[in-house]
């Protein structure tokens, strides 16, 4: 790999973290000679990056002076919800199945780091909320189900932000937190089909949830 498309990636890997984390706001635009300066690189890998956030739908790009990072919407968050209820049930299955001893060592870490996802307690809750999921249903051992769920919790977190910023931000979610470990001990004691019931239960109270409910039908709107 030549120094640009090092750099580019490097461009690339940034800017999607930024957008992920809401640093870069969604339908903000882009003022790429700061970024470039601020990144300590020239325009050409930037604009590679940029190329690649534009193919996956994180930007989206009219021409290169006006490049704006994709706007958060009710039907992104939908969609995301309903992907996330057909495929992450069938992981954690499939984890309670196939998880090593190795794995639920992992799982009981990530369980201890656990804190409700609340405005209270912000990047720090969503980061544990994710490392908790992901080791559960990397033990599934289904190498093109992991990349798939990978994929779809970057997009998800991003509502996450969003939602801390929302009235729902504010929750106590202490529910969610409790289903957690009910999820962990099922996996742990190889209860698949509960476990699985479980995670839908849990998507369905979930964060993500709340904030896909309340871009639907947000405060002051009136329904038809």
């Amino acid at each position: 790999m030549d120094g640009s498309s090092s750099k580019g990636a490097l461009a690339y890997r940034e800017l999607r973290r930024r957008i992920i984390s809401g640093e870069l706001e969604p339908g903000s635009r882009l003022s790429q000679y700061e970024l470039a300066d601020e990144l300590r690189m020239s325009i050409t890998p930037l604009r590679e990056g940029i190329r690649q956030l534009a193919s996956e739908e994180w930007l989206h790009m009219d021409t290169y002076r006006d490049v704006r990072v994709a706007p958060v919407d009710a039907e992104e968050a939908r969609e995301l919800l309903e992907v996330r209820l057909l495929l992450e049930p069938t992981a954690t299955e499939l984890a309670a199945q196939r998880r090593t001893d190795a794995e639920v060592s992992a799982m009981k870490a990530a369980a201890e780091a656990l804190l409700p996802v609340t405005r209270t307690w912000g990047e720090e809750a969503i980061r544990a909320h994710r490392e908790f999921h992901r080791a559960i249903y990397r033990a599934s051992h289904n190498h093109v189900l992991i990349r798939m769920l990978d994929g779809l919790w970057d997009k998800a977190d991003r509502y996450r932000h969003v939602g801390l910023q929302l009235p729902v931000g504010d929750e106590p979610r202490g529910l969610d937190l409790e289903q957690h470990h009910q999820i962990l001990d099922l996996v742990i004691n190889g209860e698949g089909r509960g476990a699985a019931e479980l995670v839908r239960t849990h998507i369905h109270n979930s964060l993500g949830a709340s904030v896909t409910e309340t871009l639907d039908n947000p405060p002051g709107a009136t329904r038809d």
